[in-house]
């Protein structure tokens, strides 16, 4: 017997909050779940990785940058992952390796964009 979605453990995936000049880097997602709605770039955490370790590795391998990881800004979560988001500065500017677009977005029109259940919580925390 498989147990269903609802009842499966969350996976854990984090996310970067890189600003810059009062806007925050937003990837769209191309394809999948969540297809067309934009996220905070980053990725799941994969066995024995910490959050820093594993936020680095995705933003290099998404978006071809290296990154310093910050304090956590927000979690969130639906009902498949549990998203930690973190405040990151980027070493480079980002080439979108993964997503279809990636944008600077300013703040304040963060809630204004598609985004998925568990990015709203770092969403709010930036508002």
């Amino acid at each position: 017997m498989q147990p269903n979605a609802a009842s499966a453990v969350p996976v854990r995936v984090v996310g970067a909050v890189a600003i810059r000049d009062g806007r925050v880097l937003m990837a769209r997602r191309p394809d999948g779940r969540h297809a067309g709605l934009w996220e905070f770039p980053g990725g799941k955490v994969e066995p024995g990785e910490d959050d820093a370790t594993a936020l680095q590795r995705e933003l290099f391998e998404e978006l071809a940058v290296r990154s310093v990881v910050g304090d956590l800004v927000a979690t969130g979560s639906d009902d498949r992952v549990h998203l930690a988001c973190y405040r990151v500065d980027l070493l480079a500017d980002p080439v979108p390796l993964y997503h279809d677009r990636l944008a600077w977005v300013p703040i304040p029109d963060l809630g204004a964009l598609p985004t998925p259940p568990a990015d709203r919580a770092a969403v709010l925390a930036l508002g």
